[in-house]
């Protein structure tokens, strides 16, 4: 089968979506264009969280927050059971579960006052809800910091190539973001100048690389960890137009700038697909039903998306039509992402025998570093089809990946602020409110799970947890819009179906999971594995009841 094909296939696929799909949800289900009332962003304008933004910029600071390195790493493990499952969960998954969960989320918070999703939980099932959800989304994001902060780590100096380009996008973004909201300028000439310097830097960082190794040793890593940290602190603290906005304005070009050069390679090279169609009997590999669906997350669907719309988005959202192409429109795109992430480990492999070898057995397949490296080199090649050298192809793509993870990382600790802020106001402790205190929690709590493990891989003790973790808060997710649209007497159907198939599988792989812990006597993620599905199973059972309750008022 060629590549070029199956990118046809999916992007095709992804356009009549959001012409068909999309506007019906906008048009038909959510009646956008009949809301009358202010969004958040200006009922609530603050200056620092609440602000109105233009849609250009924040489908840009939207898509560059969901799109990490999880839907490049997701379809890069999964690929070991064959090229077909992966794309099809991640076509039919992203139009008709993953880009309705993050509109709908996007939705029902802009419906209360941009509030985070386990406060529209305490209104729509209660305290008790609220709390649980509380604690599920702080794991999830105390699990994403720790993680996102290694992957960067390794990477830059895997790929010390990018540190340059990387680094400097933070002094880019801050310029920017200062001209245009101090200024007043125009995006146009800002955008502009910050490819063609990001451009340039890549080139300048292709030619002197540069690792910290001469300073640090043996403790590269550290080094590294402690400055993204740092960085997520103050990126986490500060007004979101002074840093996240315009950094993820030019994340999102840098992106599609890369995934252009990606598809335009793909379809000048039109490589052969190497690996099998399917291949359920890899070595050590689970079972593909249900872990597929779960090792393939933000590439199809995810709970972390979910905060990211209730967390930071729907507190910028200016006017209620810019929610389609926000909450939709950007999961398509991080679905391409995660459909090239699929061919480039699929197709970017010289022979059959090397994929066999790269996949040789489930090990193989599931470390960190295989899997990134593996898109970087097919990725690279699709980029070297275009005439450039490879060299330079594979900074652009490294670039690519560390930026996104860069930005999940930041809008993690942003929306852990948020998180820690809610417990203050429950707990009633005014202390935890502070967006300083809340940050260095934050911060401070990712660290301390770091260490538990030398260095700084502590949180690799939770990831496998990980998975099925963000597809649990995904499902609940769906219930709350589910129970929301009755309560309001709306067409639920969208919403509620998909729920139902991501709360099976995510019940099926964490009762897996968990047998598996206890075969291997591992207590710690055994403890783990158990609280969250009690959690789970706790607040099924109470949206059960909500749901039966809102049929009642329906």
């Amino acid at each position: 089968m060629n590549a070029a094909v199956l990118g046809l296939i999916g992007i095709i696929a992804f356009l009549l979506a959001y012409r068909l799909y999309a506007k019906y949800i906008a048009e038909k289900v959510f009646k956008l264009s009949e809301i009358e009332e202010l969004t958040p962003a200006h009922t609530q304008r603050d200056g620092i969280d609440y602000i109105p933004t233009g849609k250009n910029i924040l489908v840009g600071h939207h898509f560059s927050s969901i799109a990490g390195a999880a839907p490049i790493v997701g379809p890069a493990v999964a690929a070991i059971w064959g090229w077909l499952p992966a794309l099809l969960w991640i076509i039919f998954g992203v139009i008709f579960m993953g880009a309705c969960h993050d509109f709908g989320a996007l939705f029902i918070s802009m419906k209360h006052k941009g509030n985070s999703i386990a406060f529209v939980a305490e209104k729509l099932l209660g305290k008790r809800v609220q709390t649980l959800f509380l604690i599920i989304i702080f794991f999830l994001v105390w699990m994403v910091i720790a993680v996102f902060a290694l992957v960067i780590a390794n990477l830059f100096i895997q790929f010390p190539a990018a540190v340059i380009p990387v680094n400097f996008e933070i002094f880019i973004a801050l310029a920017m973001g200062y001209f245009i909201n101090k200024k007043g300028g125009s995006l146009t000439l800002p955008s502009i100048l910050a490819q063609a310097t990001l451009l340039i830097m890549i080139v300048l960082g292709t030619k002197y690389p540069i690792s910290l190794a001469g300073f640090f040793g043996e403790h590269e890593l550290m080094a590294w960890i402690v400055f993204l940290l740092i960085y997520s602190f103050i990126a986490s603290i500060l007004p979101v137009w002074a840093l996240l906005q315009p950094r993820d304005y030019i994340n999102s070009h840098q992106l599609t700038v890369g995934l252009t050069l990606m598809i335009l390679g793909l379809f000048i090279t039109r490589p052969e697909v190497v690996a099998p169609m399917t291949n359920f009997s890899a070595e050590g590999a689970p079972d593909w039903f249900p872990y597929l669906f779960i090792t393939i997350a933000c590439g199809a669907i995810s709970g972390f998306h979910g905060l990211v719309s209730s967390g930071t988005t729907s507190k910028q959202v200016a006017t209620w039509k810019d929610a389609k192409p926000i909450g939709y429109g950007s999961m398509l795109g991080e679905g391409l992402l995660a459909l090239l992430a699929t061919l480039a480990v699929t197709a970017g492999f010289s022979s059959t025998a090397q994929w066999h070898s790269h996949y040789a057995n489930w090990n193989a397949a599931n470390g960190l570093s295989a899997k990134i490296s593996a898109f970087v080199l097919g990725a690279g090649k699709f980029v070297a089809g275009l005439g450039i050298p490879e060299d330079v192809s594979q900074t652009v793509i490294a670039v690519l990946i560390i930026s996104f993870a860069a930005t999940s990382l930041d809008t993690a600790c942003r929306i852990q602020r948020y998180i820690i802020a809610e417990f203050g106001a429950a707990l009633k402790v005014k202390t935890l409110e502070n967006r300083y205190v809340g940050s260095s929690i934050a911060v401070g709590s990712a660290f301390l799970l770091m260490l538990t493990n030398k260095g700084g891989k502590g949180g690799l003790y939770l990831w496998p947890l990980f998975g099925a973790t963000n597809q649990m808060l995904a499902g609940l997710t769906l219930i709350l819009i589910t129970v929301y649209m009755l309560r309001n007497k709306m067409n639920h159907i969208p919403f509620m179906v998909p729920a139902a198939f991501v709360i099976l599988i995510t019940s099926l792989g964490l009762s897996m999971n968990i047998k598996l812990y206890v075969s291997a006597q591992n207590w710690f993620l055994t403890t783990i594995g158990v609280i969250l599905f009690i959690s789970q199973i706790w607040v099924i059972a109470e949206a059960i009841i909500g749901v039966r309750n809102a049929k009642k008022i329906a």
